[in-house]
């Protein structure tokens, strides 16, 4: 008998008291919490995104289609960035203005190469207001896991209002669970056993995000 037989042998043990149901899972499981905390208007729920972004330290931005290539430009000189990551299909508009030479993700890209790129440019799937977290799902705007992960500065564009949920049930409907969910709050960071705060861990040391009227 290998570990596979034996857990999967302790999990039938654990279950053969429990009544089988022929439903689907869905129904097996009853979903009875809230899908939402309170009540909030769009505009409300856009301002708790931004809230609880910026009390996980990400730095946030707003700004419309039209000076969004400028604001990359001045985030990007800001850092000292000469080059940048980008996704396979991130829209060229949103780097049209910027100086730094672009580096698109390839499956050739050692991660040597990628960690001397200072910053990565992504958009991103949802945007959780309640938790202040933005899920990126490996879309071409968004590019592999690791292009977000790697580089110390991630600038992370969400268009607004349409890819900003109150809820994490509500993020979920719009999800795939069969994609690369990658959930972000705020840069990386860690803290020893006396709370010394360590950022930059397993993943960019700073984080702006970019509230993108839309």
């Amino acid at each position: 008998m290998n570990s596979r037989d034996r857990i999967l042998g302790r999990v039938r043990r654990a279950l053969a008291d429990v009544p089988p149901h022929d439903g689907s899972y869905e129904e097996a499981v009853p979903r009875n919490y809230l899908r939402e905390h309170g009540k909030r208007t769009l505009q409300e729920t856009v301002d708790l995104l931004a809230e609880n972004l910026a009390d996980y330290r990400a730095i946030v931005h707003r700004t419309d289609t039209a000076d969004l290539p400028h604001l990359i430009t001045r985030l990007l000189a800001a850092h000292g960035s000469t080059e940048m990551l980008v996704p396979p299909e991130l829209p060229a508009s949103w780097t049209a203005a910027a100086d730094p030479v672009r580096i698109h993700d390839r499956a050739e890209l050692t991660p040597e190469r990628m960690d001397r790129v200072a910053s990565v440019v992504t958009g991103c799937a949802v945007a959780i207001a309640e938790t202040g977290t933005l899920v990126l799902d490996g879309s071409p705007d968004q590019g592999r896991r690791r292009i977000s992960l790697i580089p110390d500065h991630h600038i992370c564009v969400v268009r607004v209002p349409s890819q900003v949920v109150a809820s994490v049930p509500q993020a979920l409907e719009r999800l795939d669970p069969t994609s690369p969910l990658t959930w972000i709050s705020g840069p990386s960071a860690t803290s020893d056993i006396e709370l010394n705060r360590v950022e930059g861990v397993h993943g960019p040391r700073t984080l702006e995000v970019i509230l993108l009227d839309d």
